[in-house]
């Protein structure tokens, strides 16, 4: 296992092949649909880091590292963090599909199941989407599960960090 890194030391930490090859992965990939807030890009991160994600996708129009931002946001952790630029989530989206990895998206949707209900297949691939416009409809029809969290105040929608990190959490009880 690799030693952990408080906040101070993972801002200025530049890991080494060697570093990288001893965190413990999950076969878990995040799928990052067009995220507008580069606070979010940087949280993203983190929780790709806590939870030992394989893999992160960050898809279309946004902010990618390096970035002062993103950094800020995800302390040092896009550099501990496989990661790659696609332009488009639909064929990134398909590409994981050939490789038999499950497909599942963030999303409220008629369609969609409760979080509750999550019975993951790994690999599997967590798709979240633009705060403002959400998931496209290709995308929504390409996945094998749509999932969604209950919303019990006034408040339509949830942080999409915050979604992913529900979801995330959820699949790694299946492991």
């Amino acid at each position: 296992m690799a030693k952990k890194l408080n906040a101070q030391q993972l801002r200025k930490s530049e890991p080494k092949k060697e570093d990288l090859k001893k965190i413990k992965r999950n076969p878990v990939f995040l799928v990052l649909d067009t995220i507008i807030d580069t606070y979010n890009i940087g949280s993203l991160f983190r929780l790709a880091d806590a939870t030992g994600i394989e893999k992160m996708y960050l898809c279309g129009e946004m902010e990618y590292p390096p970035s002062s931002r993103i950094h800020k946001a995800a302390v040092g952790t896009e550099k501990w963090v496989p990661w790659e630029k696609k332009e488009s989530t639909l064929s990134t989206i398909k590409e994981l599909k050939k490789k038999d990895i499950q497909i599942i998206v963030v999303e409220q949707n008629e369609r969609a199941i409760s979080y509750k209900e999550i019975k993951p297949e790994f690999p599997v691939a967590i798709v979240v989407g633009n705060e403002t416009e959400g998931i496209e409809k290709e995308v929504l029809d390409e996945a094998d599960i749509i999932v969604e969290l209950p919303m019990f105040g006034i408040n339509k929608s949830f942080n999409v960090w915050g979604s992913a990190a529900v979801i995330v959490y959820k699949i790694l009880e299946s492991i």
